[in-house]
């Protein structure tokens, strides 16, 4: 069944990690659903760390483990590897899969492989399992989810002998099996087994592979020759390696190897026949093992409402509207405890130190800093918790699948839905949840377009604005107009955003339409321990990470608010005298420069150098436009949307030949910039930390600044030239 089997040592020197800590590696593979993580969780406590693989952000967590065996026990680090069908390295977790497997790009390379099955799918499954050992990597099967086999459950003992390697039936989510699979693994760790599944592959197929093995580099065979591994990664390059695939560091010899004998093997479908080599091995064997399960009569009965294309929409329309209005609606309240605790420490703070600057830094920069940071603390738990509970229910991957049909004519697929929708609550926790979706390109794609959506931070902006300029009228004596106009700022940014995924996936993030293959997997009660630890260690990366960008540009927005300073007025002046010293203050610091120096760039949407300001400051919070609009008509920073105060000074305004300045057609005209315009530094750095560049983050800030330009621009000239200005 096996080409080998004997024991072998330990393959290649130790890397740094062991030689530091003097464990052994072992990592957690598997196809995604399979228990993985929990599995992860039960060998290692739950006592995880989480960082990045080398080069990519996705999540790697690594934690230690004491397995047992008899009266002994090993000490070994443990990672987890992101959940992946193969190793044909067309997606970004399948490019991590294989970096970590074989332990490329500055990843440890591990002593054991610890394979996790699911018992219900073992076809699919096994598919991955024979890539792994094809490349002569010491493994350890876990065949997960026995439990849900029932009376078909695969025999483990039958699929180690087949394939060569220890096997052990678990049940993750309760516990059952652990403490076999730590006696096992602890076993092939000290004397580790190499077995290569006997493929028969077409003669004329490997010769290809042979001339493909010639351009191997020679640190990929771990310095040594290997004809079976060599073989291996030949066919991993013939199926992996494509004129229009997103891999990086492939040796331009190779690529040009892998071309030629593709161009050579034209009439030949390469692919089919090495994926069809491999599952008849699998068919060939499979009978005396399993019987394929079909699914349950209630998995089956719930699909038929929740897939259906009108009952399974309307579920969905009900399930994102409790998501939806949670995330306004529930994490308010948390929202409104740590403003109120930051403010008061504000005052606090003002009032037991001395006036100067080091006490305006201290409150305005870095306690209004960090307030920033936490205001969006409510709004990320409460949203991984959602989808946590979403997607170990089973149900995130129907969403995914009956959303595809209308994401794939934009170039997306069905898991790009969900994180837009939640940019409807706030972008950074959207732009996080973009971690659902397996190809870096797709991800990209769906980071570009969330900002459109209309997020919770514009609605104070948007309140102020149809407050102060459009009456309370009805239109045809019916409709609201304020009620209308914020209804059709929500569809505006709908439109713009699924329009703007449709020209920069065709353009900028150009890339093959690659179909939505994903599992669904039975309906299950979701483990709450991993759901609050998954949600808890993503909002820790928010905090450490984007949290010290967020804090570092609003202390340099304070300090461009607030210098130069001008000379204060006397202790105990009057309320108006210290209003105009604050204008006056804004006007002068180098804030209010930058907005005077905009003022030719946005005269021609209508707007002037006091919005200039407000935008300046509103990059800090899309929000503060409203207090910073509050300063400068000297009504105080305390402003809010709802203030009087500000609205009558916003009419009473003119401009130097008596016209209103804020006029009707100048509200709409500031709503669609702000709609469209990248006014927040928050969702800039979760950029930043998610993509591990600051190129994309610089891409979304100047194409949607020149698209809330153009748009305003045409919103306002437009209007001008219709009388309406």
């Amino acid at each position: 069944m096996t080409d080998g089997g004997a024991k072998a040592a330990c393959h290649g020197e130790l890397p740094a990690e062991r030689a530091r800590s003097g464990r052994p590696m072992v990592a957690v593979v598997g196809n995604p659903n399979t228990g993985k993580t929990t599995l992860f969780n039960r060998l290692t406590g739950q006592r995880a760390r989480v960082g990045n693989y080398p080069g990519v952000t996705v999540d790697r967590r690594s934690g230690r483990a004491r397995l047992r065996s008899g009266s002994s026990a090993v000490e070994v680090e443990v990672f987890d590897v992101p959940g992946c069908y193969s190793l044909s390295a067309r997606s970004a977790e399948e490019e991590i899969a294989i970096d970590a497997i074989l332990g490329w790009k500055g990843n440890p390379r591990p002593d054991l492989v610890l394979v996790v099955v699911d018992a219900t799918q073992l076809v699919r499954n096994l598919y991955l399992v024979v890539q792994i050992l094809e490349l002569g990597v010491p493994a350890v099967l876990a065949l997960n989810m026995i439990d849900e086999a029932g009376d078909e459950a695969p025999d483990p003992r039958s699929l180690g002998l087949l394939l060569g390697v220890p096997c052990v039936a678990t049940n993750a989510r309760l516990g059952a099996g652990i403490e076999e699979l730590e006696r096992v693994v602890a076993a092939a760790l000290t004397a580790p087994t190499l077995a290569r599944p006997r493929i028969e592959y077409a003669a004329e197929l490997l010769a290809d592979a042979r001339r493909v093995a010639e351009a191997l580099p020679q640190q990929w065979l771990a310095g040594k020759a290997d004809d079976a591994r060599a073989a291996a990664l030949a066919l991993w390059a013939l199926t992996s390696i494509h004129e229009d695939d997103e891999l990086v560091d492939i040796p331009k010899s190779l690529r040009m190897r892998v071309a030629e004998v593709r161009k050579g093997a034209r009439r030949r479908d390469l692919d089919g026949e090495i994926i069809g080599a491999r599952y008849r091995f699998l068919d060939a064997h499979l009978p005396e093992l399993f019987v394929p399960q079909r699914p349950t009569v209630v998995t089956e009965r719930i699909d038929r409402v929740l897939l259906h294309p009108v009952t399974g929409f309307a579920t969905f329309l009900v399930v994102m509207f409790v998501v939806f209005e949670s995330l306004f609606a529930w994490a308010d309240p948390a929202i409104g405890v740590i403003e109120k605790l930051f403010g008061f420490v504000s005052n606090w703070l003002t009032a037991v130190l001395p006036a100067g600057v080091l006490t305006d830094l201290l409150v305005q920069g870095v306690v209004d800093g960090v307030g920033n940071v936490l205001v969006f603390l409510p709004q990320i738990l409460l949203l991984f918790f959602l989808l946590g509970l979403l997607e170990d229910s089973g149900y995130l991957a129907r969403v995914a699948y009956l959303m595809d049909r209308v994401m794939k004519l934009l170039g997306l697929h069905g898991r790009a839905f969900v994180p837009m929708l939640s940019g409807f609550a706030c972008a950074i926790p959207a732009i996080m949840a973009t971690r659902t979706m397996e190809r870096r390109r797709d991800r990209l794609l769906t980071m570009m377009v969330i900002p459109l959506m209309t997020c919770s931070a514009r609605l104070p902006v948007y309140t102020l604005i149809i407050g102060a300029m459009f009456p309370p009228s009805r239109a045809f004596g019916i409709f609201p107009v304020q009620g209308l106009l914020m209804v059709a700022m929500y569809a505006f940014s709908t439109a713009v955003a699924l329009a703007a995924a449709g020209v920069l996936g065709r353009t900028v993030l150009r890339g093959p339409n690659v179909p939505l293959i994903l599992e669904l997997p039975p309906y299950r009660l979701p483990l709450f321990s991993s759901v609050v630890q998954m949600m808890w260690q993503r909002s820790k990366l928010f905090l450490s990470e984007a949290g010290t960008m967020i804090l570092t540009c609003t202390v340099l927005l304070w300090a461009l608010l607030s210098f130069p300073k001008l000379p204060e007025p006397a202790v105990g002046a009057d309320v108006q005298t210290r209003a105009a010293w604050e204008q006056a203050s804004l006007e002068q610091s180098f804030g209010g420069r930058i907005g005077k120096a905009l003022e030719p760039a946005i005269a021609p949407l209508g707007f002037d150098w006091k919005i200039g300001v407000g935008i300046v400051g509103a990059f800090a919070a899309r929000e503060v436009f409203v207090s910073t609009m509050g300063v400068i008509y000297g009504v105080g920073h305390d402003a809010d949307e709802g203030s009087v105060a500000l609205r009558d000074r916003l009419r009473a305004d003119r401009r130097p030949d008596g016209r209103p300045l804020y006029s009707p057609l100048v509200g709409f005209s500031l709503m669609v910039f702000f709609a469209l315009a990248c006014q927040c530094m928050s969702t800039l750095a979760i950029v930043r930390r998610e993509t591990g560049t600051w190129r994309w983050p610089g891409f979304l800030l100047a194409y949607m600044t020149a698209l809330a330009w153009v748009v305003s621009f045409t919103v306002y000239q437009g209007g001008v030239l219709l009388g309406l200005g």
